[in-house]
């Protein structure tokens, strides 16, 4: 079944016709329009949004309206402005950001924003056909605390109460309950009760109270399924359209006091305000004409005199139309008691009255006096006089009435406590004894029989087999009759979250799903995150912004800053620091402490059948790396280089030696070696050590003597050539053998001459420039001066040719590409024709859409 407000009225233009003319809906029907925004006082929202679209929609339409629907046009805009403007200032939100007193004023008696909110809501109660405050209290107590918590709080777990748990609502206070928490509280309290109280512990039934209002309950009103608030539905559908845990539905519940009408509302929480109809009385005294009142505040008086005699039938009510019975009559007189002895000032309303004298007066018997206090009449007949019955009433005898009447003797005979059988004992005084007679007595489940006394009642050992009401345990009482009570065992299934069990009693059905709520925490456990029990294994925890506060695990004293985590924390980065052990630096390496490496031991596998294990790793401390400090070093006794600190101390460098061998010409080839101190020779002069020269000499010679030295590498300068030359003559007849001659040439080298190698070795200038020589040098220099720069850079010459060449032939090969096109008019003139033809579009398209809507 649809809920009532789904049933009629599903949108708000229903049963309107949506083909209006545009001018009919806004020009000629602008009544309408206010009429519509003066009902719409519901929702401010929608009275604004209203102005807009008629101010929009006039706004499109003012062009082509004529100079006289101006005046018009601003009438209806200046009525629309003043129904929102006094829509705006008469509602009242809770949402406001203006920070306003909730409380009452006490002097200036006004009220804070929560109360005028609440003074709004019952104002068709109080301000209309004679509505009355008092009879609103308890619903404007129950809208003020709900105001004031902001979101309905279980009072057993102090947790708040989500839309889709499940509750149960007091009956006297209606405050809202886990349905789980409420089951363990009442359990929990009849539990308390009988164990403190009850001798036969567990066998009465004990009520619980509520935990608010302490409205008790029975044990068999516990709660075990979940309804809504009017108790139509069970298990109610979270619905986002309809109130949590509401089923939608018209409420129908009997107002309280009972007044033969139903709440019309919807389904809600709370108690039903008071009764709204309105029904035709009459005054409390019924003298005036009915009138129409509410039928919860119905009662009314007339103001007149109510004139009806009061109880002492002598004066009349002297007060103003009143309900119910007339007070007492205030005046006071002189009264006799009822047995005339004494006199007093008494209330008016009250004449009969009695003294605290006994009456005293002799008994007709003579023998006795009435024992009665104060009475009125004759005090009758001595209540031992006449005829008088034994005790078991079969004999009767006429006695004094001084004289007490014996027991007959006779047997009892009076019904015992069981109705079946008589006393057996004779005539007595007081009750009989319990009946002892052996009977043949059936148990109560009627499987067995057996004789035993009356007064006891038979029960088998036989336990029952039938299953209860929660089709899971079987009954078990012994000897049971059939009528198996409700199961009153716990439930105990484990719930969805799997860490509890469900605390209600044993149930058809699948559980209320866990009202408990855990925490997710981070790794320290500042920031946490709740969340319903059994989803804190799924649920991602928290991001933590404190600092992980985790102690080092290597030589730092503090780690390096970083946010709190799960998990080891990330290796450490900072600089070692440490002293290297050979040297005063320290180790410039990232921290070594914990490094994960891969451990060798191999596990020998017992067969094909098995899988090789994954490596393992272990943390562990490496050594500082060698110190690579650069420091300068003198390498052995033949250059000064930087080299790491670890490596100090003579060392080859890999370069060759370099030392001067004893030739003096070469250097020691072999790589960098130590060389043995000598006091006697320079640093740079090559030790035993070094490598010999094995060389020939490489000195240059003279020019134009092509013999080399006959000498090994040597110091000084080379022997004179001595080599013989074989030399023909002109003729080519006789060989003669001479020194090794060289040709020497003047310094412009004009004049050549020949002479023997030695001499040239020795003498520098054997040949120089004569007069000739002076001359053609002078001319030279002469001509050089006034030659041509043209010919002194042909090169640049060239160039500039070539260059003019290319130029030449780039404009012959180049092509007319460019062609010069005329514009025509639309490239001419369209930006002018752009902007009206746009306007016009516009306008069309605005036109054709409010024509539609």
């Amino acid at each position: 079944m649809e809920p009532a407000w789904r049933q009629q009225g599903r949108g708000r233009g229903r049963g309107q016709g949506r083909g209006q003319a545009l001018g009919d809906s806004l020009l000629g029907r602008p009544q309408r329009e206010e009429d519509g925004l003066r009902k719409g006082r519901g929702r401010g929202g929608s009275a604004v949004t209203t102005v807009l679209c008629v101010l929009l929609i006039k706004a499109v339409n003012a062009f082509s309206l004529v100079a006289s629907s101006q005046s018009r046009f601003d009438e209806i805009r200046k009525t629309n402005q003043a129904a929102a403007q006094r829509l705006a200032e008469n509602q009242y939100s809770s949402s406001s950001e203006e920070d306003e007193d909730d409380e009452e004023v006490e002097n200036g008696g006004t009220l804070g924003k929560r109360g005028r909110i609440l003074e709004s809501t019952l104002t068709t109660y109080t301000n209309q056909t004679g509505g009355d405050v008092s009879e609103l209290e308890r619903t404007r107590q129950y809208l003020n605390e709900a105001f004031q918590s902001g979101a309905v709080t279980c009072l057993i777990c102090i947790a708040s109460v989500k839309r889709t748990q499940a509750i149960w609502s007091c009956v006297g206070c209606y405050c809202i309950f886990h349905i789980p928490c409420i089951q363990k509280w009442a359990k929990d309290s009849i539990f308390l009760v009988s164990s403190v109280t009850d001798e036969d512990f567990g066998k009465k039934d004990h009520p619980w109270p509520c935990p608010k209002c302490r409205h008790e309950y029975s044990p068999q009103q516990t709660p075990c399924r979940y309804h809504c608030y009017c108790g139509k539905e069970v298990d109610p559908a979270p619905d986002p359209w309809l109130l949590p845990h509401s089923c939608g539905q018209v409420c129908d519940r009997e107002f309280k006091p009972s007044c033969g009408h139903r709440c019309l509302l919807l389904c809600h929480p709370g108690p039903c305000p008071p009764c709204p109809k309105m029904v035709s009385v009459s005054c409390v005294c019924g003298k005036a004409v009915p009138v129409p009142r509410r039928c919860s505040n119905k009662a009314w008086t007339c103001g007149k005199v109510c004139s009806r005699k009061l109880p002492c039938r002598i004066h009349t009510c002297t007060h103003t139309c009143h309900a119910g019975v007339c007070e007492p009559c205030p005046r006071v007189s002189v009264q006799k008691c009822v047995c005339g002895r004494s006199s007093a000032e008494r209330q008016c309303a009250s004449p009969v009255w009695h003294c605290d004298q006994v009456c005293g007066r002799p008994l007709p018997c003579g023998n006795h006096t009435c024992e009665r206090v104060c009475h009125p009449g004759v005090c009758g007949e001595c209540p031992r006089a006449g005829n008088r019955t034994c005790p078991c009433g079969k004999s009767k005898c006429a006695l004094p009435c001084t004289a007490d009447v014996p027991t007959c003797g006779d047997t009892c005979d009076k019904k015992l406590e069981c109705g079946l059988h008589t006393c057996s004992m004779r005539c007595h005084k007081g009750p009989c004894e319990t009946c002892r007679e052996e009977v043949e007595k059936q148990c109560r489940c009627g499987r067995y029989s057996k004789r035993m006394p009356c007064h006891k009642e038979y029960l088998c050992e036989s336990k029952c087999n039938q299953t209860r009401s929660c089709s899971r345990h079987q009954c078990r009482r012994k000897c049971c009759p059939g009528n198996c009570p409700p199961c009153d065992l716990n439930c105990g299934r484990s719930l969805g979250c799997r860490n509890h069990k469900c605390p209600s009693v044993c149930h058809q059905g699948s559980c209320y799903p866990c009202p408990e709520v855990v925490q997710v925490k981070c790794a320290c456990g500042k920031t946490s995150l709740t969340v319903p029990c059994g989803r804190e294994k799924s649920t991602k925890p928290p991001r933590c912004r404190e600092l992980c506060s985790k102690p080092s695990s290597c030589h730092h004293p503090t780690r390096e800053h970083h946010r709190c985590h799960f998990g080891p924390c990330p290796g450490c980065k900072q600089v070692c620091k440490l002293p290297l052990p050979c040297c005063a630096h320290l180790c410039p390496a990232p921290c070594h402490d914990q490094v994960l490496l891969k451990t060798n031991q191999q596990v020998p596998l017992a067969g094909p059948w098995e899988q090789p294990s994954t490596p393992a790793f272990e943390c562990k401390a490496l050594p500082c790396p060698p110190c690579q400090v650069p420091i300068p070093t003198y390498v052995h006794t033949h250059c000064v280089s930087p080299i790491p600190c670890h490596t100090r101390g003579p060392f080859s460098c890999g370069r060759p030696c370099g030392r001067a061998l004893t030739c003096s010409n070469h250097s020691c080839s072999l790589m960098c070696h130590s060389v043995t101190p000598d006091p006697k020779r320079e640093k740079t002069e090559a030790g035993k050590e070094c490598e010999q020269c094995e060389e020939g000499c490489s000195k240059p010679r003279p020019p134009g003597c092509p013999h080399p030295c006959s000498l090994p590498c040597h110091r000084g300068d080379c022997p004179p050539c001595t080599q013989m030359i074989r030399q023909r003559c002109h003729c080519k007849i006789t060989n003669l053998y001479i020194e090794c001659l060289v040709k020497v040439k003047c310094p412009c080298k004009r004049i050549k001459k020949e002479f023997s190698c030695s001499r040239a070795r020795e003498e520098a200038s054997l040949v120089v420039c004569d007069d000739t020589c002076r001359e053609l040098q002078k001319k030279f220099a002469e001509s050089s001066r006034t030659v041509n720069p043209v010919f002194l850079c042909p090169l640049q010459a060239e160039l500039e040719a070539f260059e003019k060449r290319q130029k030449g032939k780039r404009k012959k090969n180049r092509r007319n590409t460019e062609v010069e096109v005329e514009e025509g008019l639309w490239l001419k003139y369209k930006k002018y024709l752009l902007v009206p033809v746009c306007g016009v579009l516009l306008a069309v398209g605005t036109f054709y859409l409010l024509q539609i809507n």
